[in-house]
């Protein structure tokens, strides 16, 4: 609980967490063990590569609502999930969203990027941080437990929502929880 008070969020998040309050209802189904945020919470300002290793970091996207995914190859569920991620991001991809898929894969560096070739997945960013420094910065805030996780996060830079484990992300369920969010405060 004291890394969510050092955290400072409560003034700046505010808004996220009425989104998140709203969202709620749209946790079902193949996103049902998806998690409205309860308190405001600031993800902490991730870093990691692009595919030509140039550093980026979370504020990159400030301005656009992310489904910020932390998958690796040894990881069979994260696996299996990178068709649905890449079909949410070919349907809802805009300037107001983007999947950010995050590879912390620590040892092969080339492997990550061959496999996604070799299963087709094309259309998302390829993003990678080989010291899985992301998983720790968001296990820091509570908001990583496992593999595959995904954070929600709203054009502030602010929690949304979480889920530890994978979901079907091209299901009409998961279009109509990122549309909700997408859509903002009613």
């Amino acid at each position: 609980m004291d890394g969510f008070q050092r955290n400072n969020s409560a003034g700046v998040c505010v808004k996220a967490l009425d989104l998140a309050r709203k969202l709620k209802p749209f946790a079902k189904g193949e996103v049902a063990a998806v998690n409205a945020a309860s308190q405001p919470l600031r993800i902490p300002e991730l870093s990691f590569k692009d595919t030509a290793g140039k550093a980026v970091t979370l504020a990159d996207w400030k301005g656009r609502t992310v489904l910020l995914n932390l998958w690796a190859t040894w990881c069979v569920p994260c696996r299996k999930e990178m068709p649905s991620l890449q079909a949410l991001q070919q349907k809802l991809g805009s300037e107001r969203f983007e999947v950010v898929a995050i590879n912390i894969d620590t040892r092969d560096l080339e492997k990550p990027k061959a496999w996604l070739n070799e299963v087709g997945i094309t259309k998302l960013g390829y993003y990678a941080d080989a010291n899985a420094k992301v998983f720790q910065d968001l296990k820091s805030v509570g908001r990583a437990f496992g593999m595959p996780t995904t954070v929600l996060i709203d054009p502030e830079g602010c929690e949304l929502a979480t889920i530890a484990g994978p979901a079907e992300w091209a299901s009409n369920d998961a279009v109509a929880l990122i549309e909700a969010a997408l859509a903002g405060p009613r």
